[in-house]
């Protein structure tokens, strides 16, 4: 079955090199990703639209368009609910210079953020960047969002999700796997780092040997040369006997130190002698240092650099820890993974306490055991906290509380957590309400929108400049949520993230200003660490 259909229209100018996805030669396109459906097994589904923005139109109803696994373009079903509509549908299409408009008859149901839609009502780019959650019916819930076009899906490696950020990751764990190199693993608490370093470990050439994993702010500053490089009988109280160090343990196979940039200080030497020549040496030894054959992985989620400046962390071992880097992103820059892992995890709680049949499809007369509206809040819930660690305590709590009901009823908890604090997003802007025959406004034209909070523009401006562009410090500075800056970032006109510049721009910024960090973060008003993160991904560093 056909994803779209012609316009009569002359095609219109594309929006891709306005909305980049990121990659390196990519092309981000329109896509539409299953966030709910009654059928839960059709989470996760999407179609690449990638003929919308060269004239083409996009009907969704409930006999189009056909929705496939990520990465294949056939086998597909369209979303097929009775209580879609199957003769009156909406209208997704490319009006130049309007831009991308979804039209809804009154007869087709679709809301935006649970706002009915009524005539045209336009997309901006922001949006399209962060991503539009659009319900039909009230029984089906899609993403419209941007997807890079690429080849070929990279190896699953265990992890969950096909968003361009989490392909991103797969691609970096291939390129980088067989090497035997240090990596260091970049992300925030709870995006799973240590899954990242399992994947490497086991597409390694060292997978037979042995990976043992050590959180370096829980290991105690006294005992912490003994437990990575041995000891001998005696060389302190309590050295009964020999202890054999976690580096001579792992010897040919893997070593990861997470929470790295809590390594003590008196320990962090140790580590660069190790990184540099494989040789340890035991604590109460005087013998010759023994040579070890390990892959060290790290990781950290805080910013090593600054730490580097302040002296709380030695800049040559830091240089030492990144052979490679590798930035997890965090849940809010994948959101068409959330309803992904959301299904998986539902399934994985179900099953552990024997309830794996709520998984099932239902009657369509039926109601759902999961809610739409509750798969929703997931989605738009920014995430800021734990990420994916935080998504699986929430979804543990929702299984444990609802034992046995016909439905999930989330409790307060949860529903207080959820409808706190949104994932950033552009505003909710009002249906258009011009004639289809009229003229087409301006670009520019300002439409009416509710700010979530009174910041104009240049008070934004003044604070990220202040706290050098870090959303977080100026989140604290302006007594506002973080997400909330990242929502009033995505609305000005001046200020972007470091991961949306495009690559041609970052390196006319770096020959202008001789690969000077610091100063190419001032011109492009991003934050130094994002900035060097995008170069890193881009592999411009």
């Amino acid at each position: 079955m056909s994803q779209v259909s012609e316009q009569t229209r002359e095609p219109a100018p594309t929006l891709a090199s306005q909305s980049e996805a990121g990659g390196e030669g990519s092309t981000a396109v329109p896509c539409l990703t299953v966030l709910y459906h009654p059928d839960l097994a059709r989470v996760g589904q999407r179609v690449v639209l990638d003929g919308l923005f060269a004239g083409a139109q996009v009907r969704l109803s409930r006999t189009a368009p056909c929705f496939c696994a990520p990465g294949r373009t056939d086998g597909g079903a369209p979303l097929d609910d009775p209580y879609l509509s199957a003769s009156k549908s909406a209208l997704l299409t490319y009006q130049w210079p309007r831009g991308l408009v979804l039209s809804a008859p009154e007869r087709a149901r679709v809301d935006i953020r649970f706002q009915r839609v009524s005539g045209d009502r336009v997309v901006s780019p922001g949006e399209l960047r962060q991503g539009l959650v659009l319900t039909l019916a009230r029984r089906v819930a899609l993403l419209l969002h941007l997807v890079e076009e690429t080849s070929a899906l990279a190896p699953e490696f265990g992890m969950i999700g096909h968003s361009d950020a989490i392909e991103r990751v797969r691609r970096a764990i291939r390129q980088v796997a067989d090497l035997d190199v240090p990596v260091l693993l970049r992300g925030e608490s709870g995006v799973g780092k240590e899954l990242v370093a399992r994947a490497i470990h086991r597409a390694s050439p060292r997978a037979s040997g042995l990976y043992k994993p050590v959180n370096m702010a829980a290991i105690a500053t006294g005992t912490a040369q003994a437990e990575l490089f041995g000891h001998e009988k005696g060389a302190f109280t309590g050295a009964v006997q020999r202890g054999t160090g976690l580096f001579a343990v792992c010897d040919g196979g893997t070593l990861f130190l997470d929470e790295i940039g809590e390594t003590p200080n008196d320990i962090q030497p140790m580590l660069l002698r190790v990184l540099e020549t494989g040789e340890i040496q035991p604590v109460g030894t005087a013998r010759a240092q023994r040579r070890v054959d390990v892959r060290v992985l790290s990781a950290t989620d805080t910013d090593l650099e600054a730490a580097v400046r302040q002296g709380r962390f030695r800049g040559p071992l830091l240089h030492r820890l990144a052979g490679y880097e590798i930035r997890i992103p965090p849940l809010r820059e994948r959101r068409d993974d959330i309803a992904r892992l959301a299904v998986h995890l539902l399934r994985c709680e179900l099953e552990s306490i024997g309830e794996g049949e709520r998984m099932q499809p239902v009657a369509a007369d039926a109601k759902p055991w999961f809610p739409l509206r509750l798969m929703v809040d997931l989605v738009e819930y920014s995430w800021a906290d734990g990420n994916v660690r935080a998504l699986a305590n929430v979804i543990r709590t929702l299984v444990i509380s609802n034992r046995g009901r016909p439905h999930v009823v989330p409790d307060e908890h949860v529903t207080a957590l959820l409808r706190s604090d949104r994932a950033p997003g552009p505003p909710d802007f009002d249906p258009v309400e011009e004639p289809r025959s009229g003229p087409a406004p301006a670009q520019d034209t300002p439409r009416r929108r509710r700010k979530p909070v009174h910041i104009d523009d240049d008070e934004l401006v003044a604070a990220m400049r202040a706290h050098a562009f870090k959303p977080k410090a100026t989140a604290r500075a302006l007594g506002i949520p973080e997400s909330t800056v990242y929502d009033l970032i995505a609305r000005s006109p001046r200020l972007r993230l470091a991961k949306d510049i495009p690559r041609e721009e970052l390196a006319r910024c770096q020959a202008d200003h001789d690969g000077d960090l610091d100063a190419m973060a001032e011109h492009l008003m991003v934050s130094r660490r994002g900035l060097k993160l995008r170069m890193n991904e881009l592999g411009l560093l």
